[in-house]
């Protein structure tokens, strides 16, 4: 709420209030689809992810540590803690692609090669303490452009009184929160969109 009262120049009015934190609910949603990230710190986040010709590339940034790789068999294999990973300091396990097999039961290493596809269950932890300042201030201008729309129907853009009429730069504007292609250009120059190309993930 501060965040958009500082913005705003003045205190939200009772029926700003009311919408304010929902709008700012749908704001954050926005930009976690659109980043791909989650910008709070989470602690020990398990991900199941595919390695790519050995490397695990973590989704969320920035990483703090890396505390478990653990391989998943298939087929009735059991799962396996992987020994000698490397995170890179960034964003990056490095794990042998044999690693696997290290202490693997003689029953799974002789008559099942397949055992161990190269599926991976990671625990790490990540985010920031406090969300950076550049999410703040479009997750706001999103929010506020909602908030301060001359009207509640979608698509309007300007409105008449008499003799005095004027026009808003929120095309679209009505009562759902949008996100605008300079919002998203920030957010891309800042680094914060995932690049394609990278391993799927799923929560466990």
């Amino acid at each position: 709420m501060n965040d958009l009262e500082d913005r705003l120049g003045r205190p939200l009015n009772p029926a700003e209030e009311s919408r304010a934190q929902a709008l700012l609910a749908d704001a954050s949603a926005l930009v976690r689809s659109f980043t791909g990230r989650d910008f709070a710190r989470t602690d020990n986040d398990t991900i199941v992810t595919r390695s790519q010709q050995g490397e695990i590339r973590l989704p969320q940034h920035p990483v703090i540590d890396v505390t478990a790789v653990v391989a998943i068999g298939a087929g009735g294999a059991p799962d396996l803690t992987v020994t000698g990973w490397q995170w890179d300091g960034l964003d990056i396990v490095r794990t042998a692609v044999a690693s696997p097999a290290i202490n693997l039961p003689e029953l799974w290493y002789d008559d099942d090669t397949g055992a161990y596809p190269g599926t991976y269950r990671v625990t790490y932890s990540h985010g920031t303490v406090a969300v950076p300042d550049d999410v703040v201030a479009v997750v706001a201008r999103m929010a506020l452009r909602t908030l301060t729309a001359p009207t509640l129907a979608g698509g309007v853009t300007g409105e008449t009184i008499g003799p005095y009429s004027y026009r808003t730069d929120g095309s679209g504007v009505g009562t759902a929160v949008v996100m605008t292609d300079d919002d998203r250009k920030i957010l891309e120059l800042a680094g914060y969109r995932r690049k394609a190309g990278m391993s799927m993930v799923r929560p466990r």
